[in-house]
């Protein structure tokens, strides 16, 4: 879809600045949380038509403030304060359980396979989410008791924070996470925890009452259940495709700071990075960047000549980066992982064995990898 590989783009260009700059700087304190007025007025709200919101937020005056939910790398100081420049007024860790995290948003083979999003939760369908559930023959023989050892589900919906943001700042961040045609804006029940404690276990189901929020979201199909158009499948597989150390690090690290709950920081700290094994992969990884990496920069170089002021992009644009992202999906599958090997997932990490070398290359990955600002990139 169009606003999916749009979106892609946008995190991979802020992953190829990520390799050239280190930013550091102190963590700021947090703010207060958001009043019980303001939140209680966020339950009369609708979501917003992204392109008109963007436009007359520059223009006219809005009374009231937007309570935004992150997810991903916006939990983390240096991303959503010093590069994206927004000071958030109040903030407040939650609990939403009708979505989930993913990493479905298709990034670059051998370097930044997928990057985070949420999905719709069905709390009474859904299975058991794992950081991966891909099997395989030795898997079903096997069982799953190993890969438990390795990895913790996660069955509480989503935890985020909410910050609550003047109009302009949310304007800015939609501008900067798609240019306005990556994502749609939906209001979702957050609810508050009962203690502030990261000790405290997070609830099966919320305890407190819900206020509303605003999110952006880039369904994996259309709302309304159809398939994607083209009949391609979802890239990349959620089930499969692993992020990035450096990509991993960066939530991780956010939600530390955020002091969102342990049980889930030890949920995010279970999950595997991509890492490449073999000087095969490595070579792959090189000959994929040296063919696909000169167009990727002119689709950035294009968006940004062809944004207007509030960092819309014509459609156009967006159809040019699906080509683009389809295109090298597609030489990956039929080309570079027949040739080179596997660009999506770590080699070993799916059959289901206890292998305490993968886990503790997954820790070393984690202290190793630098403080980067990777997911849903500035242009």
């Amino acid at each position: 879809m169009e606003s999916r590989s749009l979106a892609s783009a946008y995190s991979f260009e802020h992953a190829i600045r990520s390799t050239t700059t280190n930013q550091q700087g102190s963590v700021n304190s947090p703010p207060p949380q958001p009043s019980t007025s303001r939140l209680q007025s966020s339950l009369k709200e609708r979501p917003f038509c992204v392109k008109q919101f963007v436009k007359e937020a520059a223009t006219k005056p809005h009374k009231e403030t937007v309570l935004y939910l992150a997810y991903g790398s916006n939990l983390a100081n240096e991303k959503f304060r010093k590069d994206r420049k927004v000071n958030p007024l109040s903030q407040i860790n939650v609990q939403v359980p009708s979505l989930r995290l993913v990493f479905d948003l298709p990034g670059i083979p051998y370097s930044e396979p997928c990057f985070a999003n949420t999905a719709r939760r069905d709390p009474y369908h859904d299975p058991p989410q794992y950081a991966t559930t891909k099997t395989s023959e030795k898997t079903a023989l096997l069982g799953d008791a190993s890969r438990q050892k390795r990895e913790k589900s996660w069955t509480k919906g989503l935890i985020g924070v909410v910050y609550e943001v003047t109009p302009q700042d949310y304007a800015h961040i939609i501008a900067t996470e798609g240019g306005g045609s990556g994502y749609q804006d939906i209001l979702v029940d957050c609810h508050p925890f009962v203690s502030s404690d990261p000790n405290d276990p997070v609830p099966s189901e919320p305890i407190l009452p819900p206020f509303k929020a605003h999110t952006l979201f880039a369904p994996a199909v259309p709302e309304d259940g159809s398939p994607p158009k083209r009949g391609h499948r979802v890239r990349p597989d959620p089930d499969f495709s692993q992020p990035s150390a450096r990509y991993l690090k960066l939530i991780t690290d956010g939600a530390a700071e955020c002091k969102l709950p342990y049980e889930y920081q030890g949920y995010l700290l279970s999950l595997h990075p991509f890492t490449i094994t073999s000087t095969r992969q490595r070579i792959g990884q090189y000959a994929f960047l040296a063919v696909w990496m000169p167009l990727v920069l002119l689709v950035f170089t294009v968006s940004r000549l062809f944004a207007d002021k509030n960092g819309i992009v014509p459609k156009w644009i967006a159809k040019l980066v699906n080509s683009i992202f389809e295109a090298a999906w597609a030489s990956y599958d039929y080309v570079f992982k027949p040739t080179f090997g596997e660009g999506e997932r770590t080699v070993g990490d799916d059959d289901g064995s206890d292998n305490e070398d993968i886990v503790e290359n997954d820790r070393k990955l984690r202290r190793a990898a630098p403080d980067a600002e990777v997911e849903k990139g500035v242009l």
